[in-house]
């Protein structure tokens, strides 16, 4: 079952996007048109798919994998509370109606 969420863009709209299972955040984002470069392709290795989420949100995530943090940290607006790399954040049912929110562009 897809997951509706919502997506803020880098101007500060939102727009209601369909999460497909077989996608990751970062995948879902991309094919449904935001400019994220995700120049990787979602191993992890760039940091150009830096999203936001809320707190509670990250915190139910689990931990970030030491080449994560070491990439948000040095990404453009990170936060230690909300960054997150979209590639790493795997479709899940309880992450239904979530708000994502675009980190500013490098």
């Amino acid at each position: 079952m897809s997951n509706n969420i919502t997506v803020i863009d880098r101007a500060g709209s939102p727009s209601q996007v369909e999460w497909e299972p077989e996608q990751t955040l970062m995948e879902a984002l991309r094919d449904n048109d935001f400019p994220l470069l995700a120049s990787c392709g979602g191993t992890a290795s760039c940091a150009t798919c830096h999203v936001y989420l809320e707190p509670q949100v990250v915190s139910g995530l689990g931990e970030r994998s030491e080449d994560e943090i070491e990439l948000l940290e040095e990404a453009e607006g990170f936060d230690a509370e909300t960054s997150r790399l979209s590639c790493q954040v795997a479709h899940a049912q309880s992450l239904d109606g979530i708000t994502v929110t675009l980190a500013p562009e490098e």
